[in-house]
């Protein structure tokens, strides 16, 4: 009896261990747009998480509405800020008009969705006002008599449903100088005059900062767009504390407060982890949980996760290429194939070729290692196919006639003859993708790429800097480390022989 109650009591504590163990494991990811506003709702969403003891990471800026989407979808984030405008007119397209018929979808696809957070940022157009005053443009409708003007709009607002399409169809804008450039870049030029229109969130602090007229939408034409969190409906189970302290947020946040906000983060340089924490602190009563980052530690952090990004994929690159390279060099027809196929990738734009991988691998590290293991193929594959087809015929005779089997003449001869060629090759991939790395934080694969992304975002010329400088110098070093492989690996006389030409 004594016995049996001890192996009760010990079954009971594994199985406390075990649930304890995943209570102890559950992260909850947040993701976040790549704009200010989404940064900072990104933000408090992750330290209300942590308020609650739950452990939470925040994966900010992945990009548009679409990217988030559908991480949640797939579980790679648990929790986002989306707006109900775009609920309705882009990712359902206008299937639904309700709320309790958009709750329907979003249970279907095992989402939720928290009650509106308490600002609606809206969709708006802006000029600057003595350009409008000039023009004497004061609504949307206005701009059919100026077909002149320059419109500068976000490139997601140039494709959404509820964007550009919509509204010149609605109000029959004849504008055709149109072009697609980032929100944030949007601004700055709309103040040196070569854009006279841009795409506004009613709650950019921008607006005031550069003294804007937001044109009236009358013709009502944008519909609310008001900010609410979606998060997975399995975060109910796993971590029903971390959905309770997400949904005190629902009702305490107007829009003159989340344009405060914005300015402390976009004016004022104010970090948007503090701004989160200082607004949690005075209105909910919630203790920061988040200690500020230093330089260094965002230093180190973006070179792990850089070096990471290139060193897999270069090496997965030299793994795969050379061998191509060698079976290009000795079938000919179907080296050519090789290259053809090779080349047709190089063409491939380097911010498509991310995207393509977000349906197949989703966001985060792997799919743009992927995409840089692609991009290296080509320098490394060629230079390897172009050494061993340099090699003088004699050298090749030579080795047949002293009896060398293809592969050990291969080993012993050719490869050492082609190995500067090859490590060009090498080389060169290198450098372009410590470049190419940087892209991978449009994607949430962080590198370099992150605190350019933030620069860009914020108007920071520093931060920017803090990803650019670093980039430099690794391609410097980078290519430093292999003229040093070129004279440990190729072959001195071979070496002299090229100094002498």
């Amino acid at each position: 009896m004594k016995n049996h109650t001890l192996s009760n009591t010990g079954l009971a504590l594994v199985l406390w261990m075990m649930f304890s163990g995943c209570l102890a494991d559950t992260t909850v990811t947040v993701g976040s747009k790549k704009f200010t506003e989404s940064v900072i709702l990104g933000e408090l969403a992750t330290q209300l998480v942590r308020s609650v003891g739950t452990r939470a990471i925040h994966r900010r800026e992945l990009g548009g509405s679409r990217v988030l989407w559908n991480a949640l979808l797939t579980g790679e984030i648990d929790i986002y800020p989306e707006y109900t405008g775009t609920l309705y007119h882009e990712i359902f397209a206008q299937q639904v008009t309700e709320e309790s018929e958009l709750r329907r979808l979003l249970a279907a696809r095992e989402i939720e969705m928290s009650r509106p957070l308490g600002f609606n940022n809206s969709y708006a157009l802006g000029m600057k006002e003595k350009v409008a005053q000039k023009l004497n443009i004061h609504k949307i409708s206005d701009l059919l008599q100026h077909p002149e003007l320059v419109l500068g709009f976000s490139n997601e607002f140039m494709a959404r449903a509820d964007g550009w399409p919509g509204l010149r169809a609605h109000y029959g804008l004849p504008q055709r100088q149109v072009s697609g450039l980032d929100h944030d870049l949007a601004y700055r030029g709309l103040e040196q005059g070569s854009v006279q229109v841009i795409d506004l969130y009613s709650t950019d602090a921008e607006i005031q900062y550069y003294g804007l007229r937001v044109l009236e939408d009358d013709r009502h034409y944008f519909p609310d767009y008001k900010a609410l969190f979606l998060y997975r409906s399995e975060l109910l189970k796993q971590a029903p504390e971390a959905v309770v302290a997400l949904r005190t947020l629902e009702g305490h946040l107007d829009s003159v407060t989340m344009v405060a906000l914005n300015a402390q983060a976009k004016l004022e340089r104010i970090p948007d982890s503090q701004v989160a924490g200082n607004f949690l602190e005075q209105t909910l009563g919630y203790h920061p949980q988040s200690t500020p980052v230093t330089v260094w530690q965002r230093f180190y952090r973006h070179t792990k996760e850089h070096l990471a990004l290139v060193s897999v994929s270069l090496l997965s690159a030299i793994i795969v290429a050379i061998p191509l390279g060698v079976i290009a060099a000795y079938r000919p027809h179907l080296g050519q194939i090789i290259l053809s196929i090779a080349g047709i990738i190089q063409t491939i734009p380097s911010l498509a070729l991310l995207v393509f991988m977000i349906p197949l691998l989703g966001i985060g590290g792997p799919p743009a290692m992927v995409a840089l293991f692609l991009y290296s193929l080509l320098p490394i594959l060629r230079n390897t196919y172009t050494g061993l087809r340099d090699i003088p015929p004699q050298l090749l005779e030579s080795g047949a006639a002293l009896g060398l089997s293809v592969a050990a003449r291969l080993r012993l001869v050719e490869l050492p003859m082609a190995s500067r060629a090859i490590l060009a090759g090498i080389k060169t991939s290198a450098v372009i993708n410590v470049g190419t790395a940087t892209l991978g934080a449009l994607i949430g694969a962080g590198g370099y790429g992150q605190p350019i992304l933030s620069g860009i975002r914020l108007d920071d010329v520093g931060l920017i800097l803090e990803g650019a400088i670093p980039a430099a110098g690794l391609a410097l070093l980078v290519q430093g480390l292999f003229e040093g492989v070129d004279r440990v690996v190729v072959p001195k006389g071979l070496r002299l022989a090229e100094e002498k030409r």
